[in-house]
C-alpha cells in the first residue's frame, strides 16, 4: 500500500507543474517577440538532437552523415513534407554509404 501512495504523490507532483500553465496561459498576454522566440524552440531543439547524429553514423567516414544532412536540408527547401524529407536523407546516406564501401 505505501507503493501505491508514492506512485499516486509522483503522479499529483509531476501533473500540477504542467497543468498550470494550460489554465494560467489564458491571463497572461504574451509579447509578439517573445512569441515568435517561443515558436523557434523546438526547430532549434530538434537541430540540436540530430546534428551529433549525423557526425556518428559512420565512425570511419563522417562525410557520409554530412552528405545525409545536406540532402535533408536540400529537400526540405523545396517545401516537401517533413516525410520525404526523412526519407530522402536516409536513402541519400545508405546510397553514399553503398557507393563509399563498394569501392
Amino acid at each position: 500500500m505505501n507503493v501505491f501512495y508514492i506512485i499516486v504523490g509522483m503522479m499529483i507532483v509531476t501533473y500540477i507543474p504542467r497543468c498550470l500553465p494550460v489554465f494560467m496561459i489564458e491571463w497572461v498576454v504574451i509579447p509578439r517577440w517573445l512569441n515568435r522566440w517561443l515558436k523557434s524552440i523546438p526547430y532549434a531543439v530538434l537541430g540540436a538532437l540530430i546534428f551529433p547524429g549525423i557526425l556518428t553514423v559512420d565512425k570511419n567516414l563522417p562525410l557520409i552523415g554530412v552528405i545525409g544532412g545536406v540532402a535533408a536540408i536540400i529537400i526540405s527547401y523545396l517545401n516537401l513534407s517533413i516525410i520525404y524529407v526523412v526519407f530522402g536523407s536516409i536513402m541519400v546516406t545508405i546510397v553514399v554509404r553503398s557507393l563509399l564501401y563498394l569501392s
